[in-house]
């Protein structure tokens, strides 16, 4: 979707002229746009929405209302069973093992949760713990998804290409690990699960790189003819022993191409609602940003900087600039590289910065999405150049979940 950065400043600025920076809002538009073009690009299959991209539940439920959509993947066992019980799914993957054996006691203490709740797991270590928590015969049964480790090792796994996840990376440690789970009391394998990291999660034209830019591309193309190979043996595989309901895959930046793998039948996407900087860098498809942050212009240190209070909303990953907030409007600031985003202030210089007075707003984005909802209590929900909701992020219903 084109943006016009002058009318988009208006609309933002004009909805918001009550609200005293820093405050955060979504473009229901772009929202909902975004959702769309995610589900359109699935293929057919559910999209599942990763909840950590999100963590706001009236925004889940706006993206699970909407065709295509179906179910959530937490980041938590605690979130997975706070949502259920609070009635925003009936159906969470959790897509981190978990060791919280708090969570793990009220899993296997209330059934409603136990039907509704899949744990990921990638070793019968996980399992062990959680027998110690309740024994299998005083609990109901456990659903439990394995998680295939989606990265490539060429050159006979002298080179790692992707993230550090599961041990199980063959179709035959798969089916090994599926073996185990079929001979234990107390759980059932429903699912497998491989997240392709260096395709879903890294961006194929980073600004100004092209050698960098032409190197990942040619290590995406090989990652993904290798894991598609991999991943359908090792469903195949898993198959042996267990009757899965789903088999998920991808993120926000390959939904296209994970739906196109035939062993898949669902994919994962969450960020592509909110259109972080992140996913500028991506050919196939760029969300339209629909989430931002405020702060106010206090100071002009000289005539060529423009500072603001606050800004310093630093996005998890690598220390890189590209987990930086990024000033969107007034288009034409920047950054200064000496001092970056700040805690309690941020300096800001490039061909706008002059014009900026005491009390403007600068608009930013983050570089991720979910983290944005762990700075503020509210989301304030623009339509047009009016906020026609404000509703709680996690952190305004008085939950820090990791």
């Amino acid at each position: 979707m084109a943006i016009d950065s002058d009318t988009l400043r208006e609309r933002l600025d004009k909805a918001t002229a009550h609200l005293d920076p820093p405050y955060a809002v979504v473009d229901l538009t772009a929202f909902d746009a975004n959702a769309a073009a995610l589900a359109a690009r699935s293929a057919g299959k559910p999209v599942r929405a990763a909840s950590k991209s999100i963590r706001s539940r009236d925004l889940l439920d706006r993206a699970l209302g909407r065709a295509g959509w179906a179910g959530v993947m937490a980041f938590t066992l605690a979130e997975a069973n706070w949502l259920v019980r609070s009635g925003a799914t009936g159906d969470a993957l959790v897509a981190y093992p978990t060791a919280d054996r708090g969570a793990l006691a009220a899993l296997a203490g209330d059934p409603q949760l136990a039907a509704a709740v899949t744990l990921m797991i990638d070793s019968t270590e996980q399992l062990d713990l959680i027998d110690t928590v309740c024994a299998p015969g005083r609990r109901p049964e456990i659903r439990v998804c394995l998680d295939l480790d989606a990265s490539w090792r060429p050159l006979r796994g002298r080179v790692h290409v992707g993230v550090r996840r599961s041990p199980v990376h063959s179709a035959r440690a798969a089916g090994a690990l599926a073996a185990a789970v079929a001979r234990r009391a107390g759980f059932r394998l429903v699912g497998l699960m491989s997240y392709e990291a260096q395709i879903a999660g890294l961006g194929d034209a980073p600004p100004g790189q092209a050698a960098l830019s032409a190197a990942i591309r040619i290590a995406q193309r090989g990652s993904y003819r290798e894991l598609l190979a991999r991943r359908g043996a090792a469903v195949a595989a898993v198959r042996e022993h267990a009757d899965l309901e789903f088999v998920n895959g991808g993120g926000t930046g390959s939904v296209a191409a994970t739906s196109a793998d035939p062993s898949v039948t669902e994919v994962t996407a969450g960020s592509g609602l909110y259109g972080p900087t992140l996913f500028d860098a991506y050919r196939a498809w760029r969300p339209t940003p629909a989430a931002f942050f405020a702060c106010s212009v206090v100071r002009r240190p000289t005539p060529e900087i423009a500072t603001v209070l606050g800004g310093g909303w630093i996005a998890s990953g690598p220390a890189a600039t590209s987990r930086l907030p990024r000033p969107w409007l007034p288009a034409g600031l920047e950054l200064v590289g000496t001092e970056g985003a700040g805690e309690v202030q941020t300096p800001l210089t490039g061909a706008a910065a002059a014009a900026l007075r005491i009390g403007d707003r600068v608009w930013f984005r983050h570089a991720k999405a979910g983290e944005l909802c762990e700075r503020v209590n509210d989301l304030h929900l623009v339509d047009g150049d009016s906020v026609v909701a404000t509703v709680p992020t996690y952190r305004g219903e008085g939950h820090a979940f990791l």
